[in-house]
């Protein structure tokens, strides 16, 4: 009897939600299930085309090829440097400025806030930001992956909303202990900010894994070129190294091209999505409080 009610109780919007729930799923995870699956397959597999779901026979030539590039561990080591120094200088930064702009009494606050709205929904464009770079000297420099990303409108926004649901009292207590406005920040404001600081963390952390577009733009000096970048060149323009096509010929040009970029896809993938569940439940309470309070 509970078991018919039960039952009952579930109906065609229940179930046609579900579906459609794993219809996304299916959609999202299939293409990397994919991509995981051909790079491990056999070079002779790999060759037919014909491996959908599970691997026929299991090989990691193509990984071997991969992580016995000089040019792919380079850009790994680039991009991993980029990642941890591009983030902490963002969070840093963005927080000085997201707790001045949190306090009313700061002359000419709403003035600022218009202006950089304004920025934030245009850009200045492709040509004025090249020469820009140029001209400050970030041009085939690694700083030009730090410098300009210091910053974002929207994650100050993010960060001033937050800093005001801190009580002001708490404030006040260290300051009448003669704690200095930026003793408050670091002692005070930012160990109470932990979910705000890991939801920046992850935004700037992902952006600085994931971009290639700068490498592409601003690197002319392939030991500076990180990992998206190369990998975006192998893939869109068919440019593998010297190293790999070395490995393509060792294997009697058996092992094919798509395994080596599927390969590529994972060693460039793994990381971040390694990095994530571990910050996700900052993640969520961090943009919910924000969005919230703002």
């Amino acid at each position: 009897m509970d078991r018919r009610k039960r039952f009952r109780r579930i109906g065609v919007f229940e179930v046609g939600n579900t579906l459609l729930m794993l219809a996304v799923c299916f959609i999202t995870l299939y293409p990397m299930w994919f991509v995981f699956i051909n790079s491990l397959n056999a070079p002779q597999q790999a060759l037919l085309g014909t491996v959908n779901w599970f691997p026929k026979e299991l090989s990691l030539a193509s990984y071997s090829v991969v992580f016995n590039d000089k040019n792919m561990m380079n850009g790994f080591y680039v991009t991993t440097l980029r990642t941890v120094f591009g983030t902490a200088v963002h969070v840093l930064f963005t927080a000085i400025v997201a707790y001045g702009m949190s306090k009313t009494v700061l002359i000419g606050r709403k003035l600022y806030l218009k202006i950089a709205l304004i920025t934030m929904l245009f850009s200045g464009g492709l040509i004025p930001t090249f020469l820009l770079m140029t001209k400050l000297g970030l041009y085939d420099n690694f700083g030009v992956f730090i410098f300009p990303s210091m910053y974002t409108f929207f994650n100050m926004v993010i960060f001033m909303s937050f800093f005001r649901t801190i009580p002001d009292s708490l404030e006040e207590s260290a300051k009448v202990d003669g704690a200095s406005d930026y003793g408050v920040l670091f002692r005070i404001v930012l160990p109470n900010s932990m979910a705000v600081l890991a939801t920046i963390a992850l935004f700037s952390a992902v952006y600085h894994w994931n971009d290639y577009y700068q490498g592409v733009i601003y690197i002319r000096s392939q030991d500076l070129l990180p990992l998206q970048t190369i990998l975006y060149k192998i893939i869109a323009e068919n440019s593998m190294s010297f190293i790999q096509q070395q490995a393509m010929a060792q294997f009697g040009a058996r092992l094919p091209g798509n395994s080596i970029k599927f390969a590529s896809m994972m060693v460039a993938t793994l990381p971040i999505l390694v990095f994530y569940p571990f910050i996700q439940r900052y993640l969520v309470k961090g943009v919910m409080i924000g969005a919230i309070k703002g």
